[in-house]
């Protein structure tokens, strides 16, 4: 038997976030000790939570009671194999988001730092607070607290967009959990007057097959945070927020909470036997397919590249709940793999969409051709972020879905089986398409034209200038820019004033004006055309006309010291992705014994 002991270690890896974000509030007004006690924080509470992989790898359980608030039900913690998984990855992608995010918030010098960066840390504590939670009760409250603490970044922004969707957010996840999932606790506390975890289950023969079977669907349904279909609309909904946010919801924290909860529902409270027999592999398995290729469907045809994540997480996450579903112990190794092996990809998908934000101010797919040539390092991590959704090599989803898959023909259910080939198909669809127009297409033309406006007695009034659509158009005293005819004008020796180009000034009469020398279109980093003045432009009067420039080639993602710190961010979660390819067995070992092999 092995031994059960009590310690403070699940505690303080709980309350080190707690004490951090107390720290970051106190501080406040020194932004620069504020925002080291975030990664100060991460490093101690991964510090904590690492220092009990040996004694749990050696069969030694963890336990801690904080209080007894009714006979029967305590806020208690344990610490076994999915809740050390769960912790491990949660606070070391902490640490990683806790820079990235720092780089973020100054770059765009955002409103309400220390507040973001209190609750960012609160629910960090409360994601830890869950994968230690040693009861139902426990993780209810951490469960609801991790809402509470994320609903603060998700209004982050405070205007009427963000209000309108924070509150989808709070009533899609606060309504199923108070409804159903509460529900659901009292009816497994009315049947067996049990709430603590315990390996294989404690419901077998509690009550009758339909009851149970309908303690589980409840159960399943509360809980929202998995994303299933038709409960997901929070999780594109809260794209609003900030991209650190993004990457909190949907690789660290929120989401994952959702599918580990999944999982102790599934191993540790109903139990595999009392599920077979409740033949809940009939329904599970169909009700995650289903999520997986519609979500896939609908982010294929998504232009704003968070909002196309978001629809690819609807869909990974539903990976782990069919592969808990298939109640095999393949399939339950896969989808507890995939919990942390899609965490590290998806972050480094949310970081680099970020980043691109922050540098380019692009949100738009369709915006981002050649952007490959500007942010060679983010792209090359947007890459591997991309290969880890699809599963290919070289990136470590590879092995959460190959035992899923193992899962599936395990039990022979082929549904299950197909579903995986064909979402694997849909992500190559939409993900490959992003990488080969950054890496292999050029930039855009002219997207924004500022004209200079110097006084000159071929303007519209004093200093002004017009933009007419077409030479017919052109009026007396006004500027015509319109696509000419290869052209060009001399002064007087033969000197160029200027080349063929898009723009072509026209004066009075639409005739045109060979004393006006022109403003160049110069790249901006971000590969929008803007519309200068030349060097050769000089003098009152002169009118304006254009170039064309090829797109630039500047690498532009480490040109400002946040830029670098969020680029150096995306390189340490991307290459944590290949190392978990090439040397996965520390978490393969945790899962087999989550699974019992």
């Amino acid at each position: 038997m092995n031994p059960v002991i009590n310690a403070s270690e699940p505690i303080w890896a709980v309350g080190s976030a707690f004490l951090t974000a107390l720290l970051i509030a106190l501080t406040g007004r020194w932004q620069n000790l504020r925002d080291l006690w975030s990664p100060l924080g991460a490093l101690a509470q991964f510090g904590i939570v690492a220092s009990l992989v040996p004694a749990v790898l050696s069969g030694e359980t963890r336990t801690f009671t904080l209080t007894t608030p009714m006979p029967g039900v305590a806020l208690y913690f344990k610490v076994d194999e999915l809740g050390l998984f769960f912790a491990l990855m949660a606070s070391f992608l902490w640490f990683i988001a806790s820079l990235y995010s720092v780089g973020y918030m100054r770059a765009l010098k955002e409103h309400a730092q220390t507040r973001f960066f209190a609750f960012y840390a609160i629910s960090l504590g409360s994601a830890v607070g869950i994968a230690f939670a040693g009861n139902l009760f426990t993780l209810f409250v951490f469960y609801e607290m991790l809402t509470l603490a994320t609903y603060p970044l998700v209004v982050h922004k405070q205007d009427a967009e963000a209000r309108a969707k924070a509150r989808v957010y709070m009533t899609y996840l606060l309504g199923t959990s108070i409804g159903f999932q509460f529900t659901a606790i009292l009816v497994i506390y009315g049947i067996s007057g049990e709430l603590n975890f315990t390996k294989g289950g404690f419901l077998q023969g509690q009550a009758p097959d339909w009851l149970l079977l309908s303690a589980f669907l409840l159960y399943i349904a509360g809980i929202g945070k998995s994303a299933i279909m038709p409960f997901h609309k929070w999780l594109p909904s809260a794209m609003v927020a900030p991209a650190p946010v993004s990457a909190l919801l949907h690789a660290v924290a929120v989401v994952k909470a959702g599918v580990f909860t999944v999982l102790r529902v599934v191993v540790y409270v109903f139990g595999v036997d009392c599920l077979v027999s409740l033949q809940v592999a009939q329904i599970l398995p169909y009700v995650a397919g289903t999520t997986i290729v519609v979500a896939s469907l609908i982010a294929l045809f998504q232009d704003d590249l968070k909002l196309r994540l978001a629809y690819s997480t609807i869909s990974q996450l539903s990976y782990v709940v069919l592969g808990a579903g298939l109640l095999s112990p393949l399939g339950a190794m896969g989808a507890t793999l995939h919990m942390v092996f899609h965490g590290f990809a998806k972050i480094t998908l949310f970081f680099t969409a970020g980043h691109i934000y922050c540098a380019t101010k692009k949100t738009k797919i369709s915006q981002m051709r050649g952007i490959g040539k500007q942010m060679p390092f983010t792209m090359i991590g947007f890459t591997i972020g991309a290969l880890g959704m699809i599963g290919l090599p070289p990136a470590s989803s590879l092995w959460s879905k190959w035992y899923i898959g193992l899962g599936a023909l395990e039990t022979q259910h082929y549904f299950a089986l197909g579903v995986l080939v064909v979402s694997t198909i849909l992500n190559a669809l939409y993900f490959l398409p992003i990488v080969y127009s950054a890496f292999f297409e050029g930039g855009g033309g002219v997207e924004a034209l500022t004209l200079p406006s110097p006084p000159s007695p071929n303007t519209v009034g004093e200093g002004e200038s017009q933009l007419l659509p077409s030479p017919d158009a052109a009026g007396e005293g006004s500027v015509n820019l319109t696509p000419p005819a290869p052209l060009s004008a001399s002064r007087e020796g033969g000197e160029a004033l200027y080349s063929p180009s898009p723009f072509t000034e026209r004066g009075q009469g639409g005739e045109v004006n060979p004393e006006t020398p022109s403003p160049t279109l110069p790249l901006s980093a971000g590969g929008e055309s803007q519309l200068l003045p030349s060097s050769e432009a000089s003098g009152e009067g002169q009118g304006v006309r254009a170039t064309e420039k090829p797109p630039t080639s500047e690498v532009i993602e480490f040109s400002t010291p946040y830029l670098t710190l969020m680029t150096l961010a995306i390189c340490a979660t991307a290459l944590g992705v290949l190392v978990l390819f090439v040397y996965p067995h520390p978490f393969l070992e945790l899962a087999r014994r989550v699974a019992g092999l």
